[in-house]
């Protein structure tokens, strides 16, 4: 995503590189250009975080690997903000209440501190449940439930410490606790987001988030980028979380990622699905259609979270210090 995300920048003659953070001591000491595969830009990329703080940049594009625990990037964004910076994330900062009032105000304060704004975009969380959902819902004169439902086939995802560290594949499903482990407290404060700010731009006031995941073993053993799933372990995760007002699931977001293909549970079905229990009822889908030119690596979701960044770079520069919902 972060190298999609660098090239759109540098393909777009309306930015100007001026620094880039990585996370990788493989890449650093090297040129952003030849880390995006693309002509020198005379970048040269740091791990040194007050390298990029003592840049004159009018925005960060903060683009790393979710952290654990999910927070383990706020000091980091916080500084950035107030140095005087606009910081736009992908894994991050979408609906900051959501996850409680004290939370975004502390975000809020280091913003207005620096004069500049935050906000999250993507594609989930950032545009299915908040923009599609969001849109559909005006057909319909009542509402009972919004779903929200993606699958993602992640079985070209070539990094093992990402699928087998950061979404658990591979692992016994006894060792992953659904209620309180890592993973659940990453993806309830995530996916919150995504129902609390479709809740918010259709003006639901919700009372709580209710958690409710799943896991699918392997059926066999599965042979993937990242290596090996062997039989009973997890294949496949559900992340899902309700939005609940009096006491009824009003909204549910579910996020599946999956290293089986071929399981009845996923086969055949959309990227994304929205369907709303309402009057009258309405069922949506879409699928990202890959296009990209033979022998590029880039996936069409990559491409589309690097769209959703563009083109929230002149909105959030332009906007007023604080928090920004996109």
């Amino acid at each position: 995503m972060g190298k999609a995300c660098l090239r759109a920048v540098l393909d777009d003659p309306r930015f100007r590189l001026v620094g880039l953070f990585v996370y990788g001591s493989g890449k650093a000491g090297r040129d952003a250009g030849d880390i995006a595969r693309r002509p020198a830009t005379g970048v040269i990329a740091t791990r040194d975080i007050e390298e990029i703080l003592a840049l004159d940049a009018d925005v960060v594009l903060h683009c790393p690997m979710l952290a654990a625990p999910y927070d383990g990037h706020d000091a980091d964004v916080r500084r950035l903000l107030e140095s005087g910076k606009n910081v736009i994330s992908i894994n991050n900062y979408f609906e900051p209440a959501a996850l409680g009032a004290d939370h975004a105000a502390v975000l809020e304060a280091s913003a207005r501190r620096g004069g500049v704004t935050l906000a999250g975009t993507g594609v989930n969380p950032g545009w299915i449940a908040e923009r599609m959902a969001a849109n559909a819902v005006a057909l319909c004169l009542e509402h009972r439930n919004i779903l929200t439902r993606e699958i993602i086939d992640c079985t070209s995802v070539p990094n093992p410490d990402y699928v087998f560290g950061v979404l658990g594949f591979g692992a016994d499903p006894v060792t992953i606790d659904l209620q309180d482990g890592a993973l659940a407290r990453t993806f309830n404060a995530m996916f919150s987001q995504a129902a609390g700010g479709l809740a918010a731009r259709i003006g639901l006031s919700l009372d709580a988030f209710e958690p409710d995941h799943a896991l699918h073993p392997a059926r066999e053993d599965l042979q993937v980028a990242a290596g090996l799933i062997p039989a009973g372990t997890v294949a496949a995760t559900t992340w899902r979380v309700h939005g609940i007002a009096g006491g009824v699931r009003r909204i549910t977001h579910e996020v599946n990622w999956i290293m089986d293909p071929t399981d009845p549970a996923f086969a055949g079905k959309p990227h994304w699905e929205i369907a709303i229990d309402g009057l009258p009822g309405l069922r949506m889908s879409a699928d990202l259609i890959d296009t990209a030119p033979e022998g590029l690596r880039t996936k069409p979701e990559q491409f589309a979270v690097a769209a959703m960044v563009r083109e929230a770079i002149p909105r959030v520069v332009a906007g007023e210090p604080g928090l920004m919902r996109l």
